[in-house]
Order: C-alpha cells, then sequence, then structure tokens
C-alpha cells in the first residue's frame, strides 16, 4: 500500500491510486479541476503549438458567439455594474494618463525614419509589454490631399 501524500489543490491527505505512482491531487471534482486548469496553464507557457491552436480555437469561437457578452451583461446586471464600478476604480487609480491604444501617439508632424525605443506604460495593468527596440522606416513621405 502507498503512503499518503498532500493534495496539491487543497492539502487533504490522500492515498494515490496504484496506476498513477506520481499523483498530485486528490479526487475531489474541485481538485481536478484545479489539476486540469494547471496543465493547461502550464501547456500555455510552455507549448507553442498548443497556444497558438488554443488561440485559433477562441477565435474561431468568438467569431461565432459574437454577441455573447452583449446577451450576458444584458442578462446579468450585477455583473455589469461590478464591472463598471472596478474601470471607474481603475481610471481614477491611472488619473490623467491615457489607456495605450494603437492610435495614441499624437505628433505635430509625421514620425520621420529612424530607430526608437518602444518601452512598457507607466500603468502595468492598462498595457503588459516590455521595451523594444525598433527601426522605423517611412516608405514614402505623406502626400498633400487633393485640392
Amino acid at each position: 500500500m502507498k503512503s499518503p501524500r498532500l493534495c496539491l489543490a487543497c492539502g487533504n491527505s490522500f492515498v494515490p491510486l496504484l496506476h498513477v505512482p506520481r499523483q498530485r491531487y486528490c479526487s475531489s471534482k474541485a481538485c481536478q479541476r484545479a489539476r486540469r486548469r494547471d496543465w493547461q496553464n502550464h501547456r500555455l507557457r510552455t507549448d507553442n503549438d498548443y497556444r497558438d491552436n488554443q488561440a485559433r480555437a477562441q477565435a474561431k469561437w468568438r467569431s461565432s458567439h459574437s454577441s455573447y457578452w452583449r446577451e450576458y451583461r444584458a442578462a446579468h446586471p450585477a455583473y455589469r455594474e461590478r464591472n463598471r464600478s472596478m474601470q471607474r476604480l481603475r481610471n481614477a487609480r491611472r488619473g490623467l494618463r491615457p489607456i495605450a491604444k494603437m492610435d495614441v501617439i499624437r505628433l505635430p508632424r509625421p514620425l520621420g525614419s529612424g530607430f526608437y525605443l518602444l518601452s512598457r506604460a507607466d500603468d502595468v495593468a492598462v498595457a503588459k509589454m516590455d521595451a523594444w527596440t525598433v527601426h522605423i522606416a517611412v516608405l514614402s513621405a505623406p502626400t498633400a490631399p487633393p485640392c
């Protein structure tokens, strides 16, 4: 008979199954759900093919269920109000700094060719990215609009 172990999810003692020598989670539904979630998170971090497949599957689901979140928010007003309240708190913490978007840059003149340092925005909760050194090459000069 195998010696008891502590479950990684709930911390309770359990006796592993004979045919699962490295069992680390007990057989409760909640702990098995945690095991699958941990496996998937590990797989997403380490396996590019798995990550790409998951991204494609999620994109396919989103495209075929485009109204899901709109309908969910309409059917769950408490969720909607909590989300709005939390967004107001995030906005207040952020202050007057804008949320990073693709078109956030507003320059008095067009950006010229050269090397630029792109870096993470101050508020990590809004823009999550590391710094990148990039070369921006202008391929054609902007033309004046026709009169």
